[in-house]
Parts: structure tokens; sequence; C-alpha cells
């Protein structure tokens, strides 16, 4: 376990530093038998791992000034560990010792798992395999965007290396020359429920991690020594370094040293005594200094003009083309976008803005956690990240997508090949649970346009929001209806026709707003007037114009290029639950299969044909 030795810490340094790492054992203790509840013995294991990087004169940080752009970032992966963090911090200064004894109850900022409702925590974490890719997107912006020397700092739990997502990260760390990423695997033998998948063999995880173009560092993680010998040769090497290191689980309280069973488990009161009385005398007064960072600015990128939005209305443009269009027009004006792509830039249009701005561009390839973790990592930083794939494919990264909202950054997500619609390729690539998925999140925004107008109009509107939003394109080919002066709004619909004597209203998003029309136009020659509304926005949903249609008309019809679970008409049922009027709820409902577009439109009864044939039956 011998690393390379450099300037050796003073026999008064590692007494220091060994005094810290025992007032941090004494706070561990302490907050989590008051919690009641926590993972004391996990926290135990990585405490000299980070008071050595914290406070051995390695690590850069301002705490005045969290949002300082040149601090060092540390992200806990493995976020049960947060009576570690915590207690760092109450050791620092940033927390009051008094804080401790609210963690994990209500109301209080030390919540069970990190969250950024701390200032001091760059993402949620605890949902294990999620950090490295948050730490690998904050290493990228530092790298290739802000240009900064900061670096950032991923602990990680051994069995959470079990996590394919992981190996993700690690393969793109390497691609994108992350040297300013260090990861570290607390390697305490023991999972929840007993030894994880290695146990203590160092040398295995060195084996794997080494061929994805790391530089590892095995070192016995409990000899301050060599924790920060390690961080310093990390800070020398050329690669992303990952340092693995040989820990004991429930380190320094004999009752619980290595033992299994004890995973989430605090001590009660009486155990509490007896570890601390076994830890020995503490300062509570002792604190550890945080070298500040050097006091440096991201690389500026000014803004310029954005070119107009210009379509022939004779055109048939597809709203997925019309989305790399737009995202080329907004990275003019707006210099924290960039763009994430997972290997289908050529089918989602995100290629366009790869052209354009091959700088603010990063290919993901076929990783979609990795993408959504590390564009986490770069929205925490201040970019603006647009996720693009096949809508099907972004259900992988789902447990990704709904940490983000948690983490309370802005990224917006862009599923393409949506729906039936898409033909021939298949159900494997039709998104159809996307709609559902994405309206789940907290405060998420679910759009859906039908033209490349409208397109082009939300991917500005998705820009300018705060939070997660979710953009539906689609692969065919559709008529343009609205005029480049229109202006859509996030929550807006459009209703495209009404009038007095409406028989129902087809309300519709996507490609089944055309197919509407098409029924407009055959009933109307039939003496039937139907009101049609674009409801591209489905979440938020305009209840004001769906509740007036309702209330006018007295018969709803919705139609969706999507199962029914969870899609628009389950948003405009909720819309109307209090309203005594039916909702017909026109949806995917067989299982699909290859054909045109025309014909899976039919055989899932959501073309203008099943529209009429609807409005006949409910005369």
């Amino acid at each position: 376990m011998a690393v390379e030795q450099r300037e050796r810490l003073t026999q008064a340094q590692l007494e220091h530093l060994g005094d810290l790492s025992r007032l941090v054992r004494y706070y561990i203790l302490t907050c989590s038998t008051e919690a009641g509840s926590g993972h004391p013995t996990s926290s135990l294991s990585a405490t000299e791992l980070m008071v050595g990087l914290l406070f051995g004169g390695v690590f850069r940080y301002d705490l005045g000034n969290p949002e300082h752009p040149n601090n060092d970032r540390l992200v806990f992966s493995k976020g049960h560990a947060s009576p570690l963090l915590y207690s760092l911090l109450t050791v620092a200064g940033a927390i009051c010792p008094s804080e401790l004894r609210d963690y994990r109850k209500f109301g209080s900022e030390l919540e069970g798992h990190p969250t950024p409702r701390l200032r001091y925590v760059e993402a949620a974490t605890g949902s294990l395999g999620q950090g490295l890719a948050i730490g690998a997107g904050i290493a990228l912006n530092a790298r290739h965007l802000d240009r900064l020397p900061y670096r950032t700092y991923v602990l990680l739990g051994d069995s959470e290396m079990a996590e394919g997502s992981n190996w993700e990260s690690l393969q793109l760390a390497a691609h994108y020359d992350l040297s300013n990423l260090v990861g570290i695997i607390d390697v305490n033998r023991l999972g929840q429920r007993g030894e994880t998948m290695y146990g203590c063999d160092l040398e295995a995880y060195r084996r794997r991690i080494e061929p994805f173009g790391w530089k590892t560092v095995v070192i016995e993680g409990h000899d301050l020594q060599q924790v920060v010998s390690a961080y310093r040769e990390a800070r020398e090497s050329d690669r992303p370094t990952m340092i693995i290191a040989a820990t004991v689980k429930g380190k320094g309280v004999r009752l619980v040293e290595d033992k299994n069973g004890w995973h989430g488990k605090t001590l009660n009161r009486e155990q509490l005594e007896q570890a601390l009385a076994e830890l020995g005398p503490v300062d509570e007064g002792a604190r550890g200094e945080i070298a500040a960072p050097e006091d440096l600015q991201p690389e500026r990128r000014e803004g310029g003009t954005a070119e107009r939005m210009a379509y022939d209305r004779r055109e048939m443009v597809a709203t997925r083309e019309a989305y790399g269009k737009a995202l080329v027009r907004l990275g003019a004006r707006i210099p924290e976008i960039v763009s994430l792509d997972g290997e289908v830039s050529n089918s989602t249009h995100a290629e366009e803005f790869a052209k354009a701005y091959p700088d603010r561009f990063f290919e993901m390839y076929i990783a979609e956690q990795n993408m959504v973790g590390m564009a986490t990592g770069l929205a925490s930083r201040g970019k603006i990240p647009f996720v693009s794939t096949f809508a099907a494919f972004l259900s992988r990264a789902f447990d990704q997508i709904r940490m983000a909202q948690y983490s309370m950054v802005n990224v917006n997500f862009v599923g393409s090949h949506a729906g039936v619609s898409i033909g021939e390729d298949g159900p494997s690539q039709m998104g159809l649970e996307d709609i559902a998925t994405f309206r789940t999140l907290l405060d998420s925004v679910v759009l859906h346009p039908c033209d490349a107008v409208s397109t082009e109009r939300l991917v500005e509107a998705m820009a300018k929001h705060e939070g997660l939003c979710y953009l539906r394109t689609i692969r065919m080919k559709t008529p343009i209806i609205y005029s480049a002066q229109e202006r859509f709004r996030i929550g807006g619909s459009k209703v495209l026709r009404e009038s007095d004597n409406d028989v129902a209203t087809v309300i519709a998003a996507g490609v089944p707003v055309h197919e509407a029309l098409k029924a407009y136009d055959q009933l109307a020659k039939q003496g039937l007037q139907i009101r049609v509304i674009d409801l591209y926005s489905i979440k938020p949903l305009d209840q004001e114009t769906v509740l007036a249609a309702a209330r006018e008309t007295l018969q709803i019809i919705t139609v969706e290029d999507h199962y029914p679970a969870g899609g628009l008409g389950e948003a405009v049922l909720a819309a109307l639950a209090a309203e005594p009027v039916p909702v017909q709820v026109l949806a995917v409902r067989h299982r699909p299969m290859s054909g045109k577009p025309e014909e899976l439109l039919a055989y899932e009864g959501i073309d203008a044909a099943a529209i009429i044939k609807q409005v006949y039956e409910l005369q």
C-alpha cells in the first residue's frame, strides 16, 4: 500500500490531524445517536480519508463563499455517510456544534442524505452510483468550459462500485482527460447485508480501474501520512485518479469495528458512553483550517445575436429538426448553454449545435445514466444543459433524473422518436412512457409541440426556466401551422378551432394535433363542429382553457401517441376532476409493432378516423 513519498507531514501536523479525526468521530457518534438513525459506521471508516483531504493542505475552499468559482468541489457519492460530512463542516467552523443535534430532524438542513438545502452540498446524493458522474460533470466544467484549476473529489463506497453507472463515468472521465477528478473508494469490506463483491481485495479494484485510463493509488485509509501523500500525488497526475483505500467499517469503536449488522444502525445511549470513553478526550474548540483557493474567475464567454427563426409555411419539418435549429440560435445568445447527447445527435439533431459550438457539445456515447449525472454536475456550476437522446432511452437514467430534482438544478431533457408515429423501427425505439415518467417529478415541466415554430419557441422557454424540463419531439415531418410571430409559454395551450356550435372538444399534442385538424375538416363538411386544442404544455396544464372547453362543449376527447397511464389524457382528467364532463381518452392501447406511421396511428385508434368515430359515438 505504499504511495510515492513527497514532502512528509511533520509529527505536529500528524498529531493535529489525528486530534481532528478524533473530534470528527465524536460528532459522528453523538449526532447519529441523538437522531436515533443514520449510518455512523460508514462514516467512521472514511474519517481519516476526509480529514486528510480537507485539513491536510490539499483541498482549496472558501467557506465564506461556497459559490466561489475556483473552489475545489467535494461530492459524497456515498451520501449515507452524511454524519461524516456534517461533522467535517462542524470542525471547519461552517456548522455550529449545536446544529448537529438537529441532524435528520424535520426542517433541518442536515438531512439524512445530503441535499443542496445545505449550501456546502454540490448535489443530492444517497442513491448510490451517481456521485462520480456528477463529479465528472463538475470537473468537465472546470477543464473544458470555465478553464479553472479547481479539482473535484468524489467519496465512493465499495458497495456502489457494483453499479454500472460508475463504470460509465470512469470511461467518460478518461475520454475527456479529466485529470482534475479524484475518486476515493472507501473499501471497508462490509455493505448493508454482508461482505461486498470484492471484500478487502484492493487489487481487484486496481486491476479493473486502471484499464479505463485512470491512475490508481492504493493506500491504508487510516494512515494520515499515506492519505495526504495520495492526494498530493493525485494533484500531479495527468489522468483522473482513483484512491483505493483499505478501511475498517466502524473504525474507532471496538463494539462495531468490522462487524456485520451495523449498517444504518446507531449506538444507544449506553453504547455511546462506552464508545466516547474509548475514543478519549476531545477538544470541541479545535478547528480545522481549509486552504483558500486562488481568486480566479471563469473564462468569459460573450453572448451574441441569434438569427431570426424562419420557416416557410408550406414546409414539412420534424420537431426534432426544429429542436436542433433552436438550440443553435439560442447558443449564440446564451453562452451557458451546453449540449449532451447519447450518440444519436444525427437523429435528435443536437449535431447542429455540435457543428456550431463544438466546444460546448459533449458526446456522452451510449451511457445515459452518466449523461444525466454529468449534466447535473454541469448545472451545479451554472451551465444550462440540454440532454438529448431517444425518449425511450431516457428511461434508463430515470433514477439520475429523479435525483436531479433534489439537486435543485436546471436541466433540460429532450426525448426524440416519441410515440408509434416513428414507424418501422418498432416498439424498442418508441417512447411511450416518457410523458408519465416526467410528469411524476415534482415541479417538472412537460412539453410536446406539434410543429417547428412551437418547438423553437418552447426551447427558448426551457432555456429561461428554472428546474427540470422535458421536451418531447417526433421523427416524422409535420406541417407548420403557426406563424413565426406566435408566442408560446410554459403552462399555455392554443385553441386552433372553435365555434359556438362545437359538439365536443378534442385535446391533443404532437402528431395527434394534425390528426385532430384533419378530423375537424372532415366533420365540418358533414355539418359537425368540434373544438381543437393544442395542449403543448402537458405540465403545467392550461386548466383555464381546458375547463372553459369542458363547460362550453360538454364533451372532451383526448388523443395522444403515448400509453394511457400517466399521459395527456390522465392530465386532462385530473384537471377536470371536479367537472361532470365525460372524457374519452384515445391512446396507444395495443402492443405496437413495425409499420408505416399512418398504419400504426390507425391501429392504435389515434388517427383522424378514430377521432371522427368517437365524435359520432358521443352524439
